[in-house]
């Protein structure tokens, strides 16, 4: 089991550790609960080093990209990020991931060149890394595995901003969400300050060398004591991506579904001129209509809905699958996501989720289910 850059800060924090792609991480410091209200009243870190991160740049690196994930990558600009996903030839998919353009990062590139970070799944890594490989052939790139040497905290949350910006001359508030710069930060040279995150509640992904994510880990919650941050786990990361309706690879999207299935028809680009793997198939997807669709849907009962739970309709036929399911901090009540039969994705459908011997009853509703500061 492999450890983190962080991982002896975690274990002197007291979290309760456990196996997560192979990573021994942190799942909860305190509770799930407390650690996701931190997140999104006032903020909360999370450490994501784990997280796979390739460097891929040459003269052909766009057109590359545009061949091998479903979003329009020519439509970036250095600075610039874009939520893809890498389909595969079978209308599945192979990861999700964020595409960073970094041409204007010196040290990346060279004239000429177009230069781009990919930030992969950790349980991904060696499966995407081997796709892209294969699908680079015939391109004029250079690709770089930088997954080892990279450290990453997510610092999420309302307060963000205002806890961070005395630790950087970079004006924080000037970044656009899904933009990032790159400078110093905690007395840290060529730093990646991120406008991204997994939680909805705002905030910040960090990137740096391992030998500084300790380092910045240390100056950030310094940085954030008055605001009352909290180191957060696994855990909640769960249920905060949750309450957004965010997919998480392995459970709500994985090699066998569409994103036109998962609600990501707004990531896949059939219009661009660029080819890629199942573009054919999704664009008959789209004429025909898919027979499945991902939705969000709520429990008054207390028990929670798991992963591979069936779903029923009212009268008893069955109409799906649960992908997640979880305890909602922010709600109160269990909320869940799951794949079902088109006719029954309509928001106020009553649905039932079936729990060993007993049937619990949902209802479909719109995601995200909570909108953090309002």
């Amino acid at each position: 089991m492999k450890n983190t850059p962080l991982t002896e800060k975690h274990i002197a924090l007291g979290a309760k550790m456990a196996e997560f792609a192979g990573y021994n991480m942190p799942i909860s410091y305190t509770t799930i609960s407390d650690e996701h209200h931190a997140v999104r009243q006032s903020i909360g870190v999370f450490d994501v080093s784990h997280m796979g991160e390739f460097i891929v740049r040459g003269k052909d690196a766009t057109a590359f990209l545009q061949s091998a994930t479903s979003n329009d990558v020519s439509k970036l600009t250095p600075g610039e990020i874009q939520y893809s996903c890498m389909p595969n030839k079978k209308g599945g998919i192979v990861d999700d991931l964020l595409v960073y353009r970094l041409d204007d990062v010196a040290e990346m590139t060279v004239d000429g060149e177009q230069s781009y970070m990919l930030v992969v799944n950790a349980s991904n890594e060696v499966k995407d890394w081997r796709w892209l490989k294969r699908l680079a052939r015939g391109f004029e790139v250079k690709m770089q595995n930088i997954s080892s040497k990279t450290g990453l905290i997510a610092v999420q949350g309302p307060k963000a901003v205002e806890a961070l910006q005395k630790l950087t001359d970079i004006d924080l508030k000037s970044i656009k969400y899904y933009n990032f710069r790159r400078g110093r930060f905690a007395s840290c040279n060529n730093v990646i300050v991120s406008a991204t995150g997994y939680t909805g509640s705002g905030g910040f992904e960090i990137y740096a060398k391992n030998k500084d994510i300790a380092k910045i880990w240390d100056k950030v919650f310094k940085a954030g004591a008055k605001f009352g941050i909290k180191p957060a786990g696994l855990g909640a990361r769960d249920t905060l991506r949750l309450e957004m309706g965010y997919c998480l690879y392995g459970n709500d999207i994985n090699d066998k579904t569409s994103p036109l299935e998962a609600g990501l028809g707004w990531i896949t680009k059939l219009g661009k001129a660029s080819d890629f793997p199942s573009k054919a198939r999704f664009q008959k997807q789209k004429a025909d209509g898919v027979k499945r669709k991902l939705v969000g849907f709520v429990l008054d009962e207390r028990r929670v809905p798991r992963h591979d739970y069936v779903i029923e309709s009212k009268r008893g036929a069955t109409i799906g699958v649960v992908t997640s399911g979880t305890h909602s901090p922010t709600m109160d009540k269990p909320i869940g996501t799951g794949y079902v039969k088109t006719k029954y994705a309509e928001p106020g459908t009553k649905i039932m989720i079936v729990a060993g011997s007993k049937k619990l009853e949902a209802v479909v509703t719109k995601i995200p289910f909570v909108t953090p500061g309002v």
